[in-house]
């Protein structure tokens, strides 16, 4: 699809510079070093809804020296050399930050004034950006986010049950007992634009907001083609069958670590069963009513959630700009 480089979080240019990686310490301590906090996975930033931006700060800042935990190097833009580091430990007066969930974006977490910043900086929930951070920010955010993640969840190893240890500029962890080496892990989804004639099927899962559809994925399997993952993933929420299918777009999705690969496939069959342990319910929509739903006007289905590649590749269907 042409216009599948559009899709949010789709890449900025980050340049990884991989080859650096082994000499993040030293490069840590180059005038040009910037790191970037994330609370509970939230980066920090500033600016309205309409100019929000990242907010980076010097290796040593006290919020850094204070609070820090994992430290990664993420790589060189604009003339910087670009971290990410974890600072969860630092405990605010405030809410307790849960994930939204599905659907949902929760609220920006204000940290109160810190030495340095501006007193708009916040750590802000990394749904609510999806559409408001330029393409190079929104890589940065994505990239830092997954792979603190992992390093949250993968703190032993999964060979030998000991402690294991950030290496080669965080993108590593390496067993202090057995030396296996383990790498950031990224979950394939399959997310299916499924139509027939001039219908589109979407689906909802059990505990999604009311109104809320959006298309059908799931995980694929070890051993699986993506087209038969598709076809699988169809069959089994809902026992429609597909027939061609072909990949459209991918997205970053960092929660907690996918790559939806979205997909169009053609259905041979209408009739929907569902399984009730993955769908609340599913429907076929015409593209009339897509555009209601787009529109604000469908009065059931919700407006989807700008920013996610579900809305981008039903919003290029209703274009006719699949091709």
């Amino acid at each position: 699809m042409k216009a599948a480089d559009r899709v949010n979080f789709g890449g900025g240019g980050l340049d990884r510079q991989a080859c650096r990686r082994p000499h993040a310490g030293e490069l840590l301590k180059s005038d040009a070093a910037r790191v970037l906090a994330l609370w509970r996975g939230r980066p920090l930033v500033t600016g309205g809804r309409d100019a929000v931006k990242l907010a980076f700060v010097a290796p040593d800042h006290p919020l850094l020296a204070d609070h820090g935990g994992e430290l990664v190097f993420l790589g060189a833009a604009n003339g910087q050399l670009l971290f990410a580091r974890d600072v969860s430990g630092w405990n605010p007066n405030s809410t307790t930050a849960r994930d939204a969930g599905p659907g949902r974006a929760g609220d920006d977490e204000p940290i109160g004034p810190i030495s340095g910043l501006p007193d708009d900086a916040r750590f802000a929930d990394l749904r609510r950006l999806i559409t408001g951070l330029d393409p190079l920010d929104a890589e940065i955010a994505v990239t830092a986010k997954g792979i603190l993640e992992w390093h949250r969840t993968h703190q032993f190893c999964a060979a030998c049950g000991a402690p294991s240890e950030l290496a080669e500029g965080g993108w590593q962890r390496r067993c202090l007992a057995c030396e296996r080496r383990h790498f950031p892990r990224t979950d394939p989804v399959v997310i299916m634009l499924v139509t027939r004639g001039n219908a589109v099927l979407v689906g909802r899962s059990p505990g999604w907001p009311e109104g809320f559809y959006s298309l059908l994925a799931g995980f694929m399997e070890p051993g699986e083609t993506v087209s038969a993952a598709v076809r699988r993933e169809v069959a089994e929420e809902t026992h429609v069958q597909v027939g061609k299918v072909r990949m459209l777009a991918s997205q970053p999705w960092p929660f907690p670590a996918s790559l939806m690969i979205g997909c169009l496939a053609m259905a041979d069959s209408a009739e929907i069963t569902l399984d009730p342990a993955e769908l609340d319910d599913a429907l076929w929509l015409s593209r009339e009513e897509m555009l209601s739903v787009f529109a604000g006007t469908h009065p059931t289905v919700s407006t989807p959630r700008k920013g996610a590649i579900a809305h981008f590749i039903l919003k290029m269907w209703l274009a006719d700009r699949l091709d």
